[in-house]
């Protein structure tokens, strides 16, 4: 094996960690993707508190913009800098910066710190989020990554479901305030973990940051939803501030795309947008993102204001809607993975996403409960069926060289519609209410304005005066959801449109990943893309990968054997020496039980054995390079892709001939009691 192989394997392979450490390091990952992902929905059920409280109606939805479109930004500009300070840095950094966001937040006495405060919180989240998938790569062997990766994809099920129960828990029986501070004690606890259990490890890469590119998309952004969201309530449409906005938005845009033409490592590659496939899917992700965020923001703000629900309740009755995006989102996912289709599903979950809107548009004060619930179900089925593929359709299409560019590039298109969502959501609900509720208050003479603001004093006012403001809540709410209905319709058409091509076996086999299915933010680097890939495809074939490719490679060595030369061969490459102590020590082992093992294979003169002390012959050397290559075969078969463009061959020959010295060494490492033993 060359130098230069081994060297990239010793950059690339993550510490072995023993079993206990390995749990306390994942749980410890756990915890901030969990804290960070819970908060983009905590507030779902805590808004009509929080403007009972602060007041401000008309920007109740940069309560959840400001995090969203923060997270976006967080994403793209930490994913960068862990290369430059390492992981474990900046997840600490990150981790401080949420608690500051989450104690201003809590202390916010009104909307403009509050929405300021969840800004701080977006963009510590959102690279917390991205910083704890790279975590995984660092500190978890790719033999091990795919197992992790599920439990992954499952805490984004679970901030789904549990952050408007939560949400709605505090507000009830302590403050809203809490759904901000429960952060604070999590977060400390997090740092004392990272600081003691997480290994410090430095990339080689030194990255270039577009950093022009981020601001320019963090501007246009910013100013487009901030004229959709102040127009027509806070300033005329026509009114100087909102054009001034969107000429702002537009000459960002603008900007952005002729930096990102010139730029080394574009944030946002436009050469992607040649491809219709993923130019499509990052317009379904921009409309699932929107269509998703508008219903879990509006949804408990109607139960609560029209049905008299409390906060905690409006949670529970919302779980119709995650159950359907979840239950279908592993169905869907699960069928793709089976029969390797995925058109059917985009299509499906849009058109059901438009009558689900349809149908809740028509929902007022005397709709049944049974019916709500059957309504929202339908938006969370058609959810979970749109959204849970397009991130598999675009690593299927793109070229492996692009992989984390266009992998990441869906994530930031759903989290874009997810904040642009809330804030469109939010002007039409505040446009529509303030008529409405003005010609309430008009039939309803004796109704205290302070009382017709917050859902717990509005449903205590006798009913004759409760009825027209509650009926103006169910039509502005209903207003907006006719109102998205067509965007729904808008992403049927463009699912049509949409190609259908063989999947990628390894991507294939990550499509009932819910993290995918409900857009956690994701690294750009395609070397980590493809290696999470590999991971739950090796992962999935664990049972047999390792006998296989040792088979294939002609090899007449045992697993034990293979395992023996290896070790040698690895310390090695990185300027040290072998010997029979150091080699049982690590893996907690007598030298009596290797002893056997290392004698016969110098007896068959692979090693030199000199007392402790072993070298590889050359013979050897030749046997464990044979045995990598074999590694690197399968991987490339499994891949799907036998001849790569020209442009993506080099990219893919290096970082496949990482992960092959990667799962050389670990797949041996796992038998270094059981083959040792047997072969004494």
């Amino acid at each position: 094996m060359s130098s230069t192989t081994s060297q990239a394997a010793t950059d690339t392979a993550p510490p072995e960690l023993g079993r206990r450490r390995t749990v306390i390091v994942f749980s410890t990952i756990v915890l901030g993707m969990l804290m960070a992902a819970l908060d983009t929905t905590i507030v779902s059920t805590a808004l009509p508190s929080i403007v009972g409280d602060l007041g401000g109606t008309g920007h109740m939805s940069w309560v959840v913009s400001a995090y969203l479109l923060a997270e976006a930004v967080g994403t793209v500009l930490v994913g960068r800098l862990g290369d430059l300070f390492g992981r474990k840095s900046l997840f600490q950094v990150n981790t401080v910066v949420f608690i500051a966001g989450s104690l201003f937040a809590g202390i916010a006495h009104d909307m403009p710190m509050l929405i300021a405060a969840r800004a701080v919180q977006g963009l510590a989240g959102g690279g917390l989020m991205v910083t704890a998938m790279a975590l995984i790569a660092d500190v978890i062997p790719l033999r091990r990554r795919g197992k992790y990766q599920g439990a992954l994809g499952a805490v984004f099920g679970v901030a789904t479901v549990g952050g408007p129960l939560l949400g709605g828990l505090f507000t009830d029986h302590l403050s809203w305030r809490w759904s901000f501070y429960v952060n604070v004690p999590v977060a400390l606890v997090m740092i004392v973990m990272t600081v003691r259990y997480v290994p410090l490890i430095r990339t080689t890469r030194t990255p270039v940051i577009d950093y022009a590119g981020i601001v320019l998309a963090a501007v246009g952004t910013v100013a487009l939803t901030l004229a959709v969201s102040l127009g027509g309530v806070t300033f005329p449409w026509g009114s100087p501030a909102v054009i001034g906005l969107f000429v702002v938005s537009l000459a960002a845009f603008a900007a952005f795309v002729a930096v990102e033409l010139r730029a080394r490592e574009p944030t946002l590659p436009m050469h992607l947008f040649r491809n219709p496939v993923f130019t499509l899917c990052a317009v379904l992700s921009f409309i699932v993102g929107f269509t998703m965020l508008g219903g879990l923001t509006y949804l408990p703000t109607y139960l609560q204001f029209v049905d008299g629900e409390s906060a905690i309740g409006s949670g529970l009755r919302i779980l119709p809607m995650e159950a359907g995006l979840l239950l279908m989102s592993v169905v869907s996912g699960a069928l793709v993975s089976r029969t390797g289709r995925y058109k059917v599903f985009p299509v499906l979950g849009t058109g059901v996403m438009a009558l689900a809107l349809y149908l809740m548009s028509g929902m007022d004060a005397d709709t049944s409960t049974w019916r709500e619930s059957l309504y929202i179900m339908i938006l969370g089925a058609g959810l979970g069926l749109a959204g849970q593929v397009l991130t598999i359709v675009v690593q299927n299409t793109v070229a492996y060289h692009d992989l984390g560019a266009a992998t990441s590039g869906v994530s930031f298109f759903r989290t874009l519609g997810q904040g642009f969502g809330a804030a469109v959501f939010g002007t039409l609900f505040a446009g529509g209410l303030e008529t409405n509720l003005a010609d309430a208050l008009e039939r309803s003479p004796g109704t205290d304005p302070a009382a017709a603001s917050a859902p717990h004093t509005l449903h205590k006012l006798p009913a004759e005066l409760a009825r027209p403001v509650i009926d103006a809540y169910a039509d502005a709410i209903g207003h907006v959801f006719q109102w998205v209905a067509p965007a729904a319709l808008l992403g049927l058409l463009v699912a049509l449109f949409l190609k259908e091509v063989p999947l990628r076996d390894p991507f294939q086999s990550t499509a009932t990943d819910l993290a995918d299915g409900l857009a956690a933010p994701t690294s750009a680097d395609s070397d980590l893309q493809l290696e999470r890939a590999v991971a739950a495809l090796v992962h999935r074939e664990r049972a047999t990968a390792a006998p296989e490719v040792l088979a294939a490679s002609g090899s007449t060595l045992s697993l034990g054997e293979a395992w023996g030369i290896r070790q040698v061969h690895w310390r090695a490459s990185v300027g040290g020496h072998a010997s029979l102590r150091a080699i049982a020590g690590r893996y907690d082992l007598p030298g009596d039980v290797l002893c056997p093992l290392f004698e016969r294979i110098a007896g068959a003169g692979y090693v030199h054995l000199d007392g402790d002390r072993l070298t590889l012959t050359d013979r050897g050397d030749r046997e464990a390079d044979r045995i990598s290559a074999a590694w690197k075969e399968w991987i490339s078969e499994h891949l799907g892709r036998a001849c790569p463009e020209a442009e993506d061959r080099v990219d893919l020959d290096r970082v496949l001939t990482s992960i092959a010295v990667q799962l050389y060494d670990q797949e041996q490492q796992t038998l270094s009691r059981t083959s040792a033993t047997s072969a004494v």
